[in-house]
């Protein structure tokens, strides 16, 4: 598993790495990769020449409007996320995945989310074309992976900070995406980030429940060290408003993150 994981990270063009995601993840399922390997990750996955990758504040914002160039800017900064899913997810895999007290479980779970994202990307991208353009065309930010970094010796830091913050803030902002694009006629795109955000829940509730896995092998609480671990590696806050209903279907409740957003 780790020895294929670390394959995928290692593809730096897009629609071979998600289409290896789903050759891998369909090989787990029908139960031919049964060995968890001990292959280590790369720093960092491989990327293709475009897009450029700016600092954050250097992308422009993207806006969304009845014009195809905002539409654009907002599918190409999701399917840049998307991409970036897919390593998180065979990252965690690949780096934390010869840990013995992990069941098999964790692996299934994982390999789910890896494939839904594949998907996900998959779908972004094959809209764009529909929009005479395509994965690259426009520059991205290197943010995620940022996070990844500083989270890559602690599992259950990089939980706490990849589903339980930067995947529940796509649940947070997605329902107003898809408003305006169905505003705007857009619902082909519309109908994409419906499925990805009813999905995301899921992939925040895998997230949390390895969370809490971790902090019961190591007898903490589940919420005081997130919020420790938030304010140890996340770079910024918490800002509400909040998607409550989606957060709350996904098992993150309030009491694990409200204290941050309110500075405590």
């Amino acid at each position: 598993m780790t020895d294929a994981a670390c394959a995928i990270l290692r593809t730096a063009e897009p629609a071979e790495k998600a289409r290896l995601a789903d050759k891998i993840a369909a090989t787990w399922r029908a139960g031919n990769l049964d060995a968890i390997g001990t292959e280590k990750p790369p720093a960092r996955p491989a990327r293709p020449a475009r897009p450029p990758l700016l600092p954050p504040a250097s992308v422009p914002r993207r806006r969304i409007n009845t014009a195809p160039a905002g539409r654009i800017a907002l599918l190409h900064a999701i399917a840049h996320i998307e991409l970036n899913a897919i390593d998180l997810a065979w990252d965690v895999l690949a780096r934390f995945g010869a840990t013995p007290a992990l069941p098999h479980a964790f692996y299934d779970d994982w390999v789910s989310v890896a494939a839904e994202e594949a998907k996900h990307f998959r779908l972004l991208s094959d809209r764009l074309a529909e929009l005479d353009a395509a994965y690259g065309d426009l520059p991205a930010h290197d943010g995620l992976w940022e996070a990844a970094e500083s989270t890559a010796h602690d599992l259950a830091a990089r939980l706490a900070v990849v589903p339980l913050v930067l995947e529940a803030r796509g649940l947070d902002v997605t329902p107003q995406m898809t408003a305006r694009l169905r505003k705007a006629g857009d619902h082909a795109s519309a109908d994409i980030l419906q499925l990805i955000h009813d999905e995301e829940i899921g992939h925040v509730a895998i997230g949390r429940r390895w969370f809490d896995h971790c902090c019961r092998q190591s007898n903490r609480d589940p919420v005081s060290t997130f919020q420790e671990l938030v304010r140890q590696h996340f770079r910024g806050s918490l800002k509400p408003p909040f998607n409550v209903a989606s957060r709350d279907r996904a098992g993150l409740t309030a009491n694990y993150y409200a204290p941050l957003a309110a500075g405590r």
